[in-house]
């Protein structure tokens, strides 16, 4: 069934969600100082491209620091790609297939905005009584 989520999610604009991602992730790494946000990218475009499955769940020891880059995300990306999803969840909400998937897009949203302090995680590996923050 996963697979089956995936591939609607992928054929409905889960493959350019993921372009997206992979694009802000070069552009961020060509500045040394936005590398990490490049890196938080390339791991969000992974997520956004196969999302099923998958849970995302508070990262143990994420300090101050977490706030500053998750500020630095979204000065430098994190609004446009927001309104990447925002967009991509209202096209998909024409279709009665795509109101499903357009409501994944939305729970999105917060992950999208504040990727820092958080980790994507296997959702069938998830330790007996961790609380993911989304999992689908």
């Amino acid at each position: 069934m996963r697979t089956l989520l995936n591939v609607i999610w992928l054929v409905l604009g889960g493959i350019w969600l993921a372009l997206g991602y992979a694009l802000a992730g070069v552009i961020a790494c060509i500045f040394i100082v936005t590398i990490p946000v490049g890196i938080a990218s390339f791991r969000m475009a992974r997520y956004v491209l196969w999302p099923f499955g998958s849970a995302v769940v508070p990262k143990p020891g994420a300090g101050a620091a977490t706030g500053v880059m998750n500020v630095v995300w979204f000065l430098t990306c994190g609004w446009w790609l927001a309104l990447g999803h925002i967009v991509t969840a209202l096209a998909q909400s024409l279709t009665v297939v795509g109101i499903a998937v357009a409501v994944v897009n939305l729970k999105l949203l917060p992950v999208t905005l504040m990727p820092f302090g958080k980790q994507i995680v296997d959702a069938d590996r998830l330790a007996p009584g961790t609380r993911p923050l989304h999992s689908f």
